[in-house]
């Protein structure tokens, strides 16, 4: 059952074209990583999704709702994360989770969030200024807070960007664990090719705002006749493939 269809999505500014006439859907607890150079159309089509911004033309539908009509609906139910999105820095760790708790309507918020601190060991820190941590332990506080209402759809962006490699790793583990146990679904996007090729079932590849390719890493890898991620991605980005040229 797909919980994300997007069909047509097309957002102007100005005579600038950012996302343009793309269509794809998501199924319930598949891992959807969303890969592009910059400028690719990524944040405007995230921020679509979320009805933070207007379609030009084209529909969204999340949990077969549509995000124009029925937003409020489908937010109680997903949940967004950026290492880009800052907290409120004069409040402790738990402080600033339990309001979030409250804001989301959570039913004892004290055992949620003190299952989510240990989850990304920061447990040690609970009563810590949040204007105190460091970029990873910011990062982390931030997965905390996007699981807090146990959310169906998991929007994250370059969620792993700013950890260390062994706490990114066990942060790809858990996040896996959990789309698998609780058929979480997850959308996310991050500039770590080997992190998008060893944990997405399928790969959105977004280039000036079309649909370049969609499919499993390995089919991408295949279509661009590479050895890995990286390499499309960099052939994309250099302007070296035919299909972008053209």
């Amino acid at each position: 059952m797909a919980v994300i269809d997007i069909a047509h999505l097309t957002k102007q500014f100005d005579g600038f074209t950012a996302v343009n006439d793309v269509s794809f859907s998501v199924e319930a607890g598949e891992i959807f990583g969303l890969l592009g150079p910059n400028g690719a159309g990524k944040t405007t089509l995230i921020q679509m999704m979320l009805g933070l911004m207007t379609p030009t033309t084209g529909t969204v539908a999340i949990l077969g709702m549509d995000i124009a009509r029925d937003a409020e609906a489908i937010l109680s139910r997903v949940n967004f994360s950026s290492t880009y999105v800052s907290m409120p820095t004069s409040l402790t760790l738990t402080e600033n989770l339990t309001t979030f708790a409250r804001l989301y309507g959570i039913r004892k918020p004290a055992a949620q969030i003190a299952r989510l601190l240990a989850l990304f060991e920061i447990e040690s820190l609970a009563n810590a200024l949040t204007r105190n941590l460091s970029s990873g332990q910011l990062t982390r506080l931030s997965l905390a807070k996007a699981l807090l209402n146990d959310p169906e759809i998991l929007f994250l962006d370059e969620p792993t960007a700013s950890l260390d490699p062994d706490i990114a790793d066990k942060t790809r583990v858990l996040l896996q664990s959990i789309c698998r146990e609780h058929r979480m679904t997850l959308f996310y996007t991050s500039h770590n090719m080997q992190e998008m090729e060893a944990i997405s079932d399928r790969i959105l590849f977004l280039h000036q705002g079309r649909v370049l390719a969609c499919g499993t890493p390995a089919e991408i890898v295949r279509r661009y006749r590479e050895s890995d991620l990286e390499k499309v991605f960099l052939k994309v980005a250099r302007g070296n493939d035919p299909e972008v040229a053209a």
